[in-house]
């Protein structure tokens, strides 16, 4: 496990204590995280979000497509410019469909770790620590510039961001 920055300066075992997250609790919410993003219909990339209360209860959960009420045809999903105008990012259709205070919480993402956008929202709605797979190598070129400013956007707000081994899906692991 790699942790790029602790929340409030809490060691891991600190957090371990008072939340009761542990590497295991964590890969179970990741891996429910990869079977939510499976509900997208995005045909590139499907992404799933869990928010978890510090009890370990699912708060949200929520995946990336366009808003409801919208068609989301097959045209639209394969025109790029026009989805990335739409689509909804998985952690702000869970933010939005919570119906509690996020204060305190977890955001597990799969298969990537927020983008600086959703990254500023999850600051902004009280998330205190994010949990996502480390982004592989061969992603790196497409994703590694958002990664970097999320990372920074999250040390300067002290939110806890854990980057797990990446690895080839969770659920059958579990």
């Amino acid at each position: 496990m790699i942790v790029l920055t602790l929340t409030l300066g809490m060691t891991t075992e600190t957090i371990d204590r008072q939340f009761g997250m542990s590497e295991k609790w964590d890969t179970r919410f990741l891996a429910l995280a990869e079977h939510v993003a499976a509900w997208s219909k995005d045909p590139s990339t499907k992404t799933g979000a869990v928010i978890v209360s510090p009890n370990k209860r699912v708060v949200a959960v929520g995946f990336n497509g366009f808003p409801q009420g919208v068609e989301d045809s097959v045209e639209r999903l394969n025109d790029r410019q026009l989805k990335y105008k739409i689509i909804i990012h998985c952690e702000m259709n869970a933010m939005l469909f919570a119906r509690e205070s996020l204060l305190g919480c977890t955001l597990y993402t799969w298969p990537l770790a927020s983008c600086s956008n959703c990254a500023a929202a999850v600051i902004q709605a009280g998330i205190w620590r994010c949990v996502a797979p480390k982004l592989p190598d061969d992603l790196k070129e497409r994703w590694g510039e958002s990664l970097a400013l999320t990372t920074k956007l999250f040390k300067e707000a002290e939110v806890e961001f854990v980057l797990l081994p990446a690895w080839k899906g969770v659920v059958a692991g579990v």
